[in-house]
């Protein structure tokens, strides 16, 4: 699950300036598609004159395939590139997007997502269900994912990092009242969340339950943007796996469904005194269990 990505870096990765081959790739797809639609080609036909594959050119559009310094100067050619600039842009995306990414050492199912929030701008999360990856504890995500994750040392430095992301989360009410790991694991996981909200580039939304109805009851779903031409991504993630949506459409209906969910939350200042008030409910929970017991 991409709930706790943001624990898994490593130490030696904190870099300005390191860019992610993920976003990379992306970035080289959408300059080649339109370069090919200004040149009136179908993938088909490009694929054709290039004695390409279809599913190849297609991969390298989307960011899932790798392309060759070769393939880029086939390209170009068959596109009209003749700025040296431009070409070697191309050919330097190209290069980038076939670096290793320190997350591909963990072999994990979500590495995409990974390689996507790595270098993203702007982050907006919505979730009904757990507390972001970004915001967990340590406790709280090992409470999630003991059984089938393994261990890494807990981090969050992508927020704090050297030009970190901006991150609005927004949380349904039953993220803050759902007891994961226990009343005190729920109590550090609130207290985190609410040091996180004190950050510049983080804003934090509780929509509480007297609400009621809203757009995302259904859903769960994080917006990432990027500063580079890399097309925006929504990530959507359940029990059918994950889905990437990259069409411009898709990025603004979920935008356009966040800033709704955002008018019904509450303030960011109305959001921590809930989240206070939180604690201090699980604190009293603890104590009649104790006494109890």
């Amino acid at each position: 699950m991409s709930n706790n990505v943001g624990f898994l870096r490593k130490d030696a990765t904190f870099v300005p300036g390191v860019r992610s081959p993920t976003v990379r790739r992306r970035e080289l797809g959408a300059l080649l598609r339109k370069l090919r639609a200004e040149k009136g080609l179908t993938v088909e036909q490009a694929a054709e004159r290039l004695l390409f594959s279809m599913s190849k050119l297609s991969r390298m559009e989307t960011g899932h395939g790798i392309a060759t310094p070769r393939d880029i100067r086939d390209l170009c050619d068959l596109y009209g590139v003749a700025d040296e600039t431009e070409r070697e842009r191309l050919l330097q995306l190209a290069r980038e997007g076939k670096q290793q990414g320190w997350w591909q050492d963990y072999d994990l199912p979500y590495s995409t997502y990974v390689g996507l929030e790595e270098e993203a701008a702007s982050i907006k999360i919505y979730d009904s269900a757990v507390v972001p990856g970004l915001l967990q504890t340590a406790e709280y995500a090992r409470a999630l994912h003991e059984a089938s994750m393994p261990k890494y040392d807990a981090s969050k430095r992508i927020l704090t990092r050297y030009d970190p992301p901006t991150l609005h989360a927004i949380l349904d009410e039953a993220v803050i009242r759902r007891a994961v790991g226990g009343r005190a694991v729920m109590q550090a996981q609130l207290a985190r969340v609410m040091e996180a909200a004190e950050m510049s580039n983080v804003t934090i939304q509780v929509i509480p339950y007297e609400a009621g109805a809203h757009p995302a009851l259904d859903s769960v779903f994080t917006i990432l943007e990027f500063a580079s031409t890399a097309p925006d991504v929504v990530y959507i993630e359940g029990l059918i796996g994950y889905i990437y949506l990259e069409q411009p459409r898709d990025s603004s209906r979920y935008n356009q469904v966040f800033d709704r969910l955002s008018a019904v939350a509450l303030s960011p200042e109305r959001s921590i005194a809930f989240l206070a008030e939180a604690v201090k409910q699980h604190k009293i929970s603890k104590s009649i269990t104790n006494k109890t017991a």
